[in-house]
């Protein structure tokens, strides 16, 4: 930038008196034109601007007047004008447009942020909900039952009471005239307690620093409460115990075989494979876990062609988890992946095989079976109650015949007279559909008056008339049932004096509790506990459809 000229070169010529009193007029006028061009102006009795001016420019406007620049050596103003042209070239590097993008790349906007953090994600627990929960005592809760005698048709035979005088019935060694004597069954039962807990954990960081927005502490003690309950939620359905503690067990790795074919009709051709598909299967346990591994079984390959999976049914499996990989020989574990699932005791392998996600070689153990869980209610009823296994879609020929099967079994068996059946979502659409479409099936939709002139589409089946009994049995989707299995449950037991006032029931040493833990870091954190365990009084009156194809 050029030097700012001195007085002396400004006024060269004048006398020191006549140079001052110049020179103070010309700084009255620099001064004003910085804070306004049109006060600069008058002052220096120049015209008004029609618009506002830069500094510089006002400068530029004083350095033309003819009065003051006759006042100045030619040097004087050229020295002047250079320190201008300077300041307003960087000045012009300076100046930018305010935009959303300059001079912040993320704008000098508002952050439009609406608290507090909505909780979007599902918490349903319909089973938690309905069961009663009673207070335990002890390591377990233990039953007596009483589950035939003669006459009950339940596992003792009849007897015929016709007697003559002279007929007898032997008490101990000795023979009396008495009728004949009644038989009994039963059996004792023990439900051992578990402990249960989840936990969660907030730094002193996310708290402070979440003030003003949301509590966070708050929102953890709460999420763990969401987190506790959903998880018994699934325990109460499906979890499995440990044999040790007279429970199911773990789920035994399924047998499968594979059959190389051509692709039929709706599917998709193998791609991306060189001469051989290996595959291995687990037994599903649900959202717990799964067995081992299956032995593994390949198929050879050409083109065109799809593998299908036969797989010998696990007992109490709830479907089954399929691994699949290619090779000339059999690949390394961490190169076959986790392919799908199947409600049934089939699978179909087409298209592209998976070269990510979920590989065989972290399935290095058991985990459909924990020493620290119980008998949820399916396990209970694979253990003790009617299963029918169909291995197919259901039924459009006669819909329903599959949950009419088992009502006929479960009323010839104990008389039972079941109150609910939970589905899948996918389960329950497609036994409606099966009603709605048909092609024998005895089905009609009314329509009353006032609904004429609009249409809705989709109807569902709320229910199924039980054709033993005649009692309507309501059909719902449990969220987190998996595809495949639907139980058929009892809630009371249609015989009086049983001293069963209900099927299934929670007993809890200890019913939840939330512990707030002493601070030993910089976190705060919290736990839930209860122990409890679930009791099934009467899993014989229960039942279960198993092996549900996908339609």
């Amino acid at each position: 930038m050029a030097e700012t000229p001195r007085v002396a070169d400004l006024y060269d010529g004048l006398n020191p008196r006549e140079a001052a009193v110049q020179h103070e007029e010309f700084v009255k006028a620099l001064s004003a034109s910085n804070a306004s061009p049109k006060s600069a102006n008058t002052l220096m009795g120049m015209a008004e601007p029609t618009a506002p001016v830069s500094a510089s420019g006002a400068i530029a406007g004083i350095l033309a007047d003819e009065s003051l620049s006759k006042s100045m050596t030619p040097d004087a103003i050229a020295s002047l004008t250079s320190a201008l042209d300077a300041q307003r070239s960087a000045g012009q590097d300076i100046v930018k447009d305010l935009t959303l993008t300059s001079p912040i790349s993320t704008g000098l906007v508002a952050y439009d942020l609406e608290a507090p953090a909505k909780l979007i994600f599902p918490k349903m627990t319909p089973l938690r909900n309905k069961l009663s929960r009673k207070k335990g005592v002890g390591t377990s809760h233990r039953i007596k039952v009483i589950s035939a005698i003669t006459g009950s048709q339940t596992g003792v035979a009849d007897k015929f009471p016709g007697i003559l005088d002279s007929s007898t019935e032997t008490f101990g060694s000795i023979a009396f005239e008495r009728g004949p004597k009644i038989g009994y069954a039963g059996y004792d039962k023990s439900f051992v307690y578990k402990q249960f807990s989840l936990s969660d954990s907030v730094p002193f960081s996310a708290q402070f620093q979440g003030q003003g927005y949301q509590d966070i502490r708050q929102l953890s003690q709460t999420s763990v409460l969401y987190a506790t309950m959903l998880a018994e939620e699934k325990m109460l359905l499906m979890s499995r115990g440990a044999t040790a503690d007279g429970y199911a067990g773990a789920l035994s790795a399924p047998t499968i075989t594979l059959t190389a074919r051509t692709a039929a009709t709706g599917e998709t051709a193998l791609s991306g494979v060189t001469s051989k598909v290996w595959v291995y299967a687990t037994a599903d346990a649900g959202s717990f876990g799964q067995s081992v591994l299956s032995t593994v079984a390949s198929a050879t390959v050409s083109a065109g062609q799809v593998v299908d999976v036969a797989i010998a049914d696990v007992a109490g499996a709830l479907g089954y988890r399929i691994y699949v990989g290619t090779g000339a020989s059999q690949p390394a574990d961490t190169a076959i992946w986790y392919d799908g699932r199947t409600g049934y005791n089939g699978y179909l392998v087409d298209g592209a095989l998976p070269t990510s996600g979920t590989a065989a070689s972290t399935v290095v153990a058991d985990t459909s079976s924990f020493a620290t869980g119980y008998d949820g209610i399916l396990p209970q009823i694979f253990a003790g109650g009617t299963v029918s296994r169909i291995n197919t879609a259901f039924s459009t020929s006669n819909p329903g015949v599959e949950f009419q099967n088992v009502f006929a079994t479960l009323y010839n068996n104990v008389k039972a007279d079941p109150d609910e059946i939970l589905l899948n979502g996918a389960d329950r659409k497609q036994l409606s559909d099966a009603i709605k479409s048909g092609s024998t099936a005895n089905y009609r939709l009314n329509i009353s008056q006032d609904e004429i002139g609009g249409v809705t589409l989709g109807d569902v089946v709320t229910g199924l008339q039980n054709e033993i009994t005649g009692k309507g049995v309501s059909l719902t989707v449990h969220p987190w049932l998996p595809q495949g299995v639907a139980p058929v449950l009892s809630y009371t037991l249609p015989i009086p004096d049983t001293n069963v006032s209900e099927v299934w029931s929670v007993f809890n040493t200890q019913d939840y509790m939330a512990i707030e833990w002493p601070v030993t870091q910089f976190a705060y954190e919290t736990s839930t506990y209860f122990n409890s365990t679930l009791v099934g009084y009467a899993p014989t009156f229960n039942g279960v459809v198993a092996g549900i194809k996908a339609a």
